[in-house]
């Protein structure tokens, strides 16, 4: 079964026709992965108005990544080491003794070794190297298009190969003092790469999406989320926390109840310590409502249960913000928009949708509007 989510309208739609991610309709999957992006949290990208022209998202990632690349190699790009093995006439590294003997290479005056020796072809150059020639394609400026491939050939005319590193390398990447410049270039290189992945077809006009895609999307909408807040929020005195393990108050237990007990992970949390509010933001991208046995629509039972537990399983563990916690269960709207609340048991929780059709003015403005409402709660 495959489903298409059209990033732009076909010919016979509207200019300002959705696309699907299911029956999710999305106006532009490029705006959640800026959200998403480390780029979108680095050095205030998200304050000069990317968002504003999601359209444009590729041609302005890829400036912004022609740009860093171009600053870091008017200062050398990064050098690494690589382990490599050579007969030398001198001793460098370790010996590698079988080699030298069964080559004889004693008698030449030379000796085998093993050694750590710098060089430029680095995971993180190949990396960035892939990512101006993958954005390349999708460009809509030639002018910009050009000064990738110019800068790909030149990273390649200095040694650094073309076969990009895995994300599990790129993941066990380290910036040290002496290399923390490079941070902005690699965040830029990463969402050059996550809106080149949608695309698989000429052109970027459909994006076809296997039943396994949709599960992406799920967490790209929970990203997008996080990253949005963290970006906003933070300069406003909120601490926002992505991705938390709550712990359950256990007064006893038997041996083998960890073994089975699920932990509880929360997407996002919204602390506020000078006002003493807390959000607990779990989102699904799923319909908020379904079919219910004795009316036409209800919230999803699961999901309720889910957030209740969130905010009532934290009470009295010592922290004053989970004694009056409030909840946010979040999803895309579908056909009509929802933002209900109810209090239970002093916790308000509050059932919400974001319209993801809507221009990136009114999804920011949206996810704004959730948070200043939720200030009042506390």
């Amino acid at each position: 079964m495959v489903m298409e989510a059209a990033l732009q309208p076909r010919e016979e739609e509207p200019a300002d026709a959705p696309g699907f991610v299911g029956r999710i309709p999305v106006r532009n999957l490029w705006l959640l992965m800026l959200y998403a992006s480390d780029l979108f949290r680095t050095r205030g990208i998200g304050k000069i108005g990317l968002e504003g022209s999601p359209d444009d998202l590729p041609d302005l990632v890829a400036e912004i990544l022609t740009h860093a690349v171009e600053v870091r190699q008017r200062r050398r790009l990064s050098l690494g080491y690589r382990s490599r093995e050579a007969p030398l006439n001198r001793v460098r590294g370790r010996i590698d003794v079988l080699t030298t003997e069964r080559h004889q290479l004693l008698d030449r005056g030379m000796v085998a070794c093993r050694f750590d020796g710098l060089t430029i072809d680095t995971p993180r150059n190949r990396f960035v190297r892939a990512a101006l020639e993958a954005i390349s394609g999708i460009v809509q400026r030639q002018d910009i298009a050009h000064r990738c491939r110019s800068l790909a050939g030149g990273m390649k005319a200095q040694g650094v190969s073309g076969e990009p590193p895995t994300r599990a390398q790129m993941s066990t990447d380290r910036f040290g003092r002496h290399d923390a410049d490079d941070r902005f270039m690699v965040a830029a290189a990463k969402l050059a790469f996550d809106l080149t992945l949608p695309t698989e077809v000429s052109g970027v006009n459909v994006l076809t999406l296997p039943d396994r895609e949709v599960t992406w999307v799920r967490r790209l909408f929970e990203r997008a989320v996080g990253g949005f807040y963290d970006v906003v929020l933070s300069p406003q005195g909120w601490q926002v926390k992505c991705g938390g393990t709550l712990g359950w108050q256990i007064s006893q237990k038997t041996a083998g109840i960890d073994n089975i007990l699920p932990s509880m992970r929360t997407d996002v949390v919204l602390n506020h310590p000078i006002t003493g509010c807390r959000i607990v933001i779990d989102t699904k991208f799923t319909s908020i409502v379904t079919n219910g046995w004795y009316r036409e629509e209800t919230l999803r039972s699961g999901y309720v249960y889910q957030i209740y537990a969130y905010l009532c399983s934290q009470v009295g563990s010592g922290d004053p913000l989970a004694d009056n916690a409030s909840g946010l269960l979040l999803h895309p709207a579908i056909g009509k928009a929802i933002d209900e609340t109810v209090v239970i048991q002093g916790h308000p929780i509050r059932f919400a949708t974001v319209d993801l059709a809507a221009s990136a003015g009114k999804i920011r403005a949206q996810l704004l509007r959730l948070c200043e409402a939720g200030t009042a709660w506390g």
